[in-house]
């Protein structure tokens, strides 16, 4: 194994916890940036081109028959083979909007124009009836060949609460997902809900492969119980002319690990690669999976020479870059600049190629919550990166992403702890203000390097609100607003003025009288 350090360009900015990745025919594109799509790139997806070590984004195109694709954060996601290498395409179901909120549309994507490495994608959104899976993220979604048929499947994943069950201190808060195994007809988009008694527990965040009819999930987390139960699950769908059947099987070996990332090294082995084992507590051991005449192995494999970043870093995300590389990340100085926010690494497990026509595909369900939204060092901390290492080596023909076209949504986070008396919460808040949506209303205080509260922890009344977002006064938070009086320059007092002396004037007369004038006037009227 050898790893190695990446660079990242200067739109690291787009780049958040929960993006995905699509490889097509070894170009790497992600979707999932930062907040809503912009002039500079409108569709949210992005060539991922990786070249000498370093990383950029680059706009990509969609067709104009094309629907609109949000950029969702961590989706489930998998490859959808038609009869020919032509049909391949990329099923996107569930994941999470800029607002926070959960989709429970399925999104199909394929490339219907490749020109000099310039690549038009048309995505198209299939409507799903029957039994229709509730809105999440952090589950998966696979394709499994039976018969002569195909057919999708879909498992785990959290949620929001109900709304019957939604409470003002439980508003945003989050739970597993029924353990319910939906089979989806892509065709028809007919989704129908099996219940297996081995699958008891919700899970989120594991690891899926499919091949051929089975389906192996390994791993993942149970909220309920916040626990990573080392289980190991076989479900195999047969399709034949009627009715389909779905059953499960528990099998032993299975190891205790969320948020793992999944590389192929050869048509029958996997390698397994981080993720955590307990909270608060990385996975820093390897294992190699084989699958081979039906049946999964697991052992553990030799370590990697991790650095003394990683090994000491709480955190770590990644995923998988295919023919045996990972890419891994680890969060950076707080004191760095904002470029150097994570460093980023990648691992090499295999240097042999793997026949395209004989992969099997497999899904890391990799968390991706924002650090900012979530509790420190849970599943949700994670988030995904993908790229193949040796694509693009000719010339930069994609127009280079413009950072400054961009607001700055990177300067600070909604949930920061403001102040000491700060009780904005991400589990409990609800909006407060007129103007609230999904995030708390926050000011900027002038005191020294400048700083964001909470204008409901300042005791802001919404009109005042209101008047400091629309004027160009500086504002100074409870902690500062003394210091900053203390500081001002006192108002510059203008000296009084006496009044200039008035000259002797005769009634009537507007010309100065001398006393020559006087002494003539007295003689003249005597």
């Amino acid at each position: 194994m050898s790893l190695q350090m990446i660079t990242v360009g200067n739109n690291i900015a787009l780049i958040q916890p929960g993006f995905s990745l699509m490889n097509f025919d070894g170009q790497v594109f992600f979707f999932g940036q930062k907040g809503w799509p912009k002039r500079s790139c409108p569709t949210g997806v992005f060539h991922f081109d990786v070249k000498h070590n370093h990383l950029k984004l680059k706009p990509a195109i969609f067709s104009k028959d094309s629907c609109y694709l949000p950029p969702l954060r961590y989706p489930a996601t998998c490859i959808f083979r038609g009869s020919s290498e032509s049909e391949k395409q990329y099923i996107i179901h569930g994941g999470k909007t800029p607002n926070n909120e959960l989709s429970d549309k399925i999104y199909f994507m394929s490339v219907v124009c490749k020109n000099n490495k310039k690549v038009t994608f048309r995505c198209t959104e299939k409507d799903l009836v029957g039994d229709v899976p509730e809105a999440r993220y952090g589950h998966s979604i696979d394709v499994v060949y039976s018969r002569g048929k195909c057919m999708g499947v879909l498992f785990g994943g959290r949620s929001y609460m109900p709304s019957n069950q939604r409470t003002t201190e439980k508003w945003n808060s989050v739970t597993d997902c029924l353990p319910h195994v939906y089979l989806v007809d892509f065709e028809y988009g007919c989704a129908t809900s099996y219940i297996l008694p081995e699958l008891q527990d919700g899970l989120s965040f594991h690891v899926s492969i499919a091949r051929n009819d089975t389906i192996y999930i390994l791993g993942g987390h149970s909220l309920a119980n916040n626990i990573r139960p080392a289980n190991l699950y076989r479900i195999r769908v047969d399709l034949p002319l009627g009715s389909p059947a779905v059953n499960c099987t528990v099998l032993p070996g299975g190891i205790s690990v969320s948020s793992a990332i999944l590389t192929q090294i050869n048509n029958d082995e996997f390698i397994i690669v981080g993720g955590y084992q307990f909270e608060n507590q990385k996975r820093m051991v390897c294992n190699i999976i084989s699958l081979e005449n039906g049946k999964i192995e697991i052992r553990e494999m030799e370590t990697p020479d991790w650095t003394p970043d990683i090994k000491h870093s709480k955190v770590w995300f990644g995923s998988n870059m295919g023919n045996g590389t990972v890419f891994l990340g680890i969060p950076g100085d707080n004191k760095q600049a904002v470029s150097d926010t994570f460093y980023f690494y990648m691992l090499r497990c295999s240097e042999d190629d793997i026949n395209e026509d004989q992969k099997t595909f497999t899904n890391s369900q990799t968390s991706t919550e924002d650090p900012g939204d979530s509790t420190p060092f849970e599943d949700s901390e994670e988030f995904c990166f993908s790229a193949e290492a040796n694509s693009f080596d000719g010339d930069d023909e994609f127009d280079t992403y413009n950072e400054d076209d961009e607001e700055d949504e990177s300067v600070t986070g909604y949930w920061i702890t403001c102040c000491a008396t700060c009780d904005v919460d991400i589990n409990t808040w609800v909006p407060f203000y007129s103007t609230e949506l999904n995030k708390p209303a926050m000011i900027y205080c002038s005191h020294g390097e400048g700083h964001w509260v909470h204008a409901q922890c300042m005791d802001l009344a919404e009109r005042t609100l209101i008047h400091l977002s629309e004027g160009s006064s500086k504002y100074y938070c409870n902690e500062h607003v003394e210091i900053a009086r203390a500081l001002q320059t006192p108002k510059r007092v203008l000296p009084l003025q006496k009044p200039p002396m008035k000259s002797l004037r005769k009634k009537g007369s507007g010309k100065v009288l001398t006393p020559a004038k006087k002494s003539f006037l007295r003689r003249l009227f005597d």
